[in-house]
Protein backbone atom coordinates (compact mmCIF):
# COMPACT_ATOMS: atom_id res chain seq x y z
CA UNK A 1 0.00 0.00 0.00
CA UNK A 2 1.29 3.52 -0.67
CA UNK A 3 1.88 5.90 2.32
CA UNK A 4 -0.73 9.03 2.10
CA UNK A 5 -0.20 12.10 3.96
CA UNK A 6 -2.86 13.78 5.96
CA UNK A 7 -3.19 17.44 4.65
CA UNK A 8 -1.90 18.63 8.10
CA UNK A 9 1.09 16.65 7.81
CA UNK A 10 2.12 17.55 4.11
CA UNK A 11 1.98 21.42 5.01
CA UNK A 12 4.17 20.21 8.33
CA UNK A 13 6.35 18.92 6.57
CA UNK A 14 6.59 21.57 4.10
CA UNK A 15 7.14 24.34 6.48
CA UNK A 16 9.63 22.22 7.91
CA UNK A 17 11.80 22.47 4.66
CA UNK A 18 11.89 26.03 5.17
CA UNK A 19 12.56 25.94 8.65
CA UNK A 20 15.29 23.84 7.67
CA UNK A 21 16.88 25.80 5.36
CA UNK A 22 16.53 28.78 7.83
CA UNK A 23 17.77 32.74 7.10
CA UNK A 24 20.03 33.26 3.96
CA UNK A 25 19.70 29.77 2.28
CA UNK A 26 20.26 29.42 -1.19
CA UNK A 27 19.35 27.82 -3.94
CA UNK A 28 21.76 26.66 -6.16
CA UNK A 29 21.55 25.75 -10.03
CA UNK A 30 23.95 23.00 -11.52
CA UNK A 31 24.49 21.59 -14.53
CA UNK A 32 23.89 18.21 -15.31
CA UNK A 33 22.21 15.19 -13.63
CA UNK A 34 20.90 15.55 -10.61
CA UNK A 35 22.72 13.18 -7.51
CA UNK A 36 20.80 10.45 -6.27
CA UNK A 37 20.46 12.01 -3.07
CA UNK A 38 20.61 15.40 -1.25
CA UNK A 39 23.32 14.05 0.54
CA UNK A 40 25.81 13.41 -2.61
CA UNK A 41 28.13 15.66 -3.19
CA UNK A 42 26.74 17.64 -5.46
CA UNK A 43 27.74 16.95 -8.73
CA UNK A 44 27.68 19.21 -12.31
CA UNK A 45 29.25 23.28 -12.95
CA UNK A 46 27.53 25.45 -10.51
CA UNK A 47 25.71 28.05 -12.64
CA UNK A 48 24.44 30.32 -10.32
CA UNK A 49 23.81 30.80 -6.58
CA UNK A 50 20.93 32.33 -5.27
CA UNK A 51 20.79 33.54 -1.33
CA UNK A 52 17.08 33.72 -0.15
CA UNK A 53 15.26 36.00 2.65
CA UNK A 54 14.44 35.12 5.63
CA UNK A 55 11.58 33.05 5.36
CA UNK A 56 12.49 31.60 1.38
CA UNK A 57 9.08 30.38 1.11
CA UNK A 58 5.53 31.46 2.16
CA UNK A 59 3.34 29.27 5.04
CA UNK A 60 2.43 25.88 3.60
CA UNK A 61 -0.96 25.63 1.81
CA UNK A 62 -2.04 22.24 0.08
CA UNK A 63 1.21 20.57 1.14
CA UNK A 64 3.17 22.92 -0.80
CA UNK A 65 5.10 25.86 -0.06
CA UNK A 66 6.11 28.55 -2.66
CA UNK A 67 8.94 30.92 -3.20
CA UNK A 68 9.25 34.41 -1.10
CA UNK A 69 10.55 37.41 -3.24
CA UNK A 70 10.47 36.15 -6.98
CA UNK A 71 11.56 36.99 -9.62
CA UNK A 72 15.02 36.67 -8.06
CA UNK A 73 18.12 37.11 -10.50
CA UNK A 74 21.59 37.01 -9.92
CA UNK A 75 24.52 37.04 -12.27
CA UNK A 76 25.89 33.85 -13.63
CA UNK A 77 29.10 32.32 -12.53
CA UNK A 78 29.39 29.93 -15.51
CA UNK A 79 28.24 29.05 -18.54
CA UNK A 80 25.77 25.59 -19.42
CA UNK A 81 22.92 24.47 -19.38
CA UNK A 82 20.56 24.01 -16.07
CA UNK A 83 20.27 20.71 -15.35
CA UNK A 84 18.83 20.65 -11.78
CA UNK A 85 19.42 22.50 -8.48
CA UNK A 86 20.29 22.04 -4.79
CA UNK A 87 18.98 23.85 -1.69
CA UNK A 88 21.15 24.63 1.19
CA UNK A 89 21.35 26.33 4.75
CA UNK A 90 23.71 29.57 4.48
CA UNK A 91 26.29 27.17 6.03
CA UNK A 92 25.71 24.52 3.31
CA UNK A 93 24.20 21.95 4.57
CA UNK A 94 22.32 20.00 2.28
CA UNK A 95 18.48 20.39 2.39
CA UNK A 96 16.81 19.26 -1.01
CA UNK A 97 17.40 18.51 -4.71
CA UNK A 98 15.31 19.41 -7.48
CA UNK A 99 14.36 19.95 -11.00
CA UNK A 100 14.81 23.29 -12.94
CA UNK A 101 13.04 24.38 -16.41
CA UNK A 102 11.43 26.97 -17.54
CA UNK A 103 7.93 25.98 -16.09
CA UNK A 104 6.18 23.23 -14.52
CA UNK A 105 9.41 22.50 -12.59
CA UNK A 106 9.91 22.95 -8.87
CA UNK A 107 12.52 25.87 -9.84
CA UNK A 108 11.72 27.61 -13.01
CA UNK A 109 13.98 29.80 -14.79
CA UNK A 110 13.65 32.31 -17.19
CA UNK A 111 15.97 30.04 -19.34
CA UNK A 112 18.26 26.93 -19.07
CA UNK A 113 21.18 28.36 -21.15
CA UNK A 114 22.99 30.09 -18.55
CA UNK A 115 26.22 32.32 -19.62
CA UNK A 116 28.36 33.14 -17.22
CA UNK A 117 28.59 36.68 -16.19
CA UNK A 118 25.05 37.27 -17.47
CA UNK A 119 21.45 37.52 -15.17
CA UNK A 120 19.76 34.37 -14.29
CA UNK A 121 16.23 34.62 -13.24
CA UNK A 122 14.33 31.87 -10.97
CA UNK A 123 10.73 33.43 -11.98
CA UNK A 124 8.65 30.95 -10.11
CA UNK A 125 9.46 28.16 -7.19
CA UNK A 126 7.07 25.16 -5.19
CA UNK A 127 8.33 22.07 -2.68
CA UNK A 128 5.59 19.80 -2.52
CA UNK A 129 5.09 17.45 -0.25
CA UNK A 130 2.74 14.54 -1.81
CA UNK A 131 -0.90 13.58 0.08
CA UNK A 132 -0.87 10.66 -1.81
Amino acid sequence: MAVRLSASLANSLSDAVDTALGNAGTIKIYTGSQPATADTAASGTLLATFTLGSPGFGNASGGTITLNGTPLTVAAAATGTAGWFRMATSGGSSILDGSVGTSGQQINLNTTSITSGVNVTITSGTITMPTS
